[in-house]
Formats: C-alpha cells, structure tokens, sequence
C-alpha cells in the first residue's frame, strides 16, 4: 500500500481540520459535513495527479485548445454512513464518477467480542476502472480490511485509493499489511494512538455522529 499523507506540507487543509476536531465548532452538524466535503475536494485535487492524462481538443469560440484530461474511469465507493460527506466533496471534482455504497458496523456476540459484518453492497461495474473507497475514519483498520475481502467477491478494479481524514498510525500499519501494492492511501492527518475502545486520539469523536446525528 502506498500511503499519501498530506499533512506534510501545509495548506488550507488544516484549517477544515481544524475546525473538525474542535468541539466548539463540530457541533454545528452542517459545518461539519460540509468541512467533511471540502476536504474530500481537496484529496481529490491531490489524487488527481496520480491519474494517467491524455491530450484532448477542445473547440474555443477562437480556435482550438489541446488540453491534457484524465483517462481514468473512476468509481467512487462511500462506506456508510460517515462516509457520505467525504463523497460527495470527491463527486464535486470527480463529477463523472460512477456511484458506489457498502455498509460496514461492528457487531457485538454474547461474549463481549466484536466482528465487522458488510451486509450492503450497491456498485456498477468495478472491472478495470480506478475504485475511490471513501471513509474519514481509519482507527484499528478492521472494518477497511473486511470491506476490501467483501469486495474481492466481486470484479477486480485496476486501483483502489482509498480516502480518509484521520486515520491512527497501528490503523494504517494494519491496513498495510493486509492490502495489495496497487493500494494508495490518502490521509489528511495521522494521529498516533488508539483509546481502549478503539477511538482514534486526540481524533475527533464519532464521525457519523457528528454529521447525522447519534445512532441507537
């Protein structure tokens, strides 16, 4: 897996960073999706220059103009719910993406011991094209991986990039071990410890929480 972490070098990036983390400000549900979103335009922009380019012809109201587009058929894979923000800041620049969802939860059994289940899977064609797995949290890594094996079920995309905000170092160390080459991973910002429950720290809390609303 190749890792791209865009917190080192600084840009207007931290300051929807910023206000993600900062209590006083991710209370406001709106602000937050939408800083969710800004931020998904922004790795799209930087992801953007991973794509192959060819040159196209497009007709002015003077002449022509050779203009280099991307190439890619891209796929943009949300895992709900928190991931839905972030996806639609990557539609906003990827706006001939085709769509993709897929659920993922921790499930609990009567000793106390966790699972992640995938249950939900709705996708075109994923043959050949360049899949964009969208989720701003990436913590122990579990439910990232278990989606990945959900998907190897189906047809094999070229690439999978892979979008989150936050992620924790053991999470992404995780992930590494377990995801192919052709994997890239964009991060935002990496913090380095996990809480006992699993919660990314100083992280920001729950991101499907803050952008939703607290789930039963």
């Amino acid at each position: 897996m190749q890792i791209h972490d865009l917190s080192q070098q600084n840009s207007i990036l931290n300051q929807f960073i910023s206000e993600i983390r900062n209590t006083a400000v991710q209370a406001d549900r709106m602000r937050f999706r939408r800083n969710i979103e800004r931020i998904g335009e922004i790795m799209a922009y930087e992801m953007s220059k991973e794509l192959s380019f060819a040159d196209t012809t497009v007709l002015t109201p003077l002449g022509e103009a050779k203009i280099p587009l991307p190439q890619e058929d891209i796929v943009i894979c949300s895992i709900l719910r928190a991931g839905l923000p972030l996806h639609t800041g990557l539609l906003n620049y990827f706006d001939k993406a085709e769509n993709a969802f897929i659920s993922a939860y921790r499930k609990h059994n009567e000793n106390n011991e966790s699972e992640i289940i995938v249950e939900y899977f709705a996708s075109p064609s994923l043959s050949g094209k360049t899949l964009i797995l969208a989720d701003p949290m990436l913590a122990t890594g579990h439910s990232l991986i278990a989606v990945y094996k959900a998907l190897q079920k189906f047809e094999a995309p070229k690439e999978i990039h892979i979008m989150a905000v936050i992620g924790a170092r053991p999470g992404i160390e995780f992930a590494a071990k377990h995801l192919p080459e052709n994997c890239h991973l964009w991060i935002a910002t990496i913090d380095d410890k996990l809480n006992d429950k699993g919660y990314i720290v100083p992280g920001l809390g729950d991101a499907g929480d803050l952008a939703y609303g607290t789930k039963l």
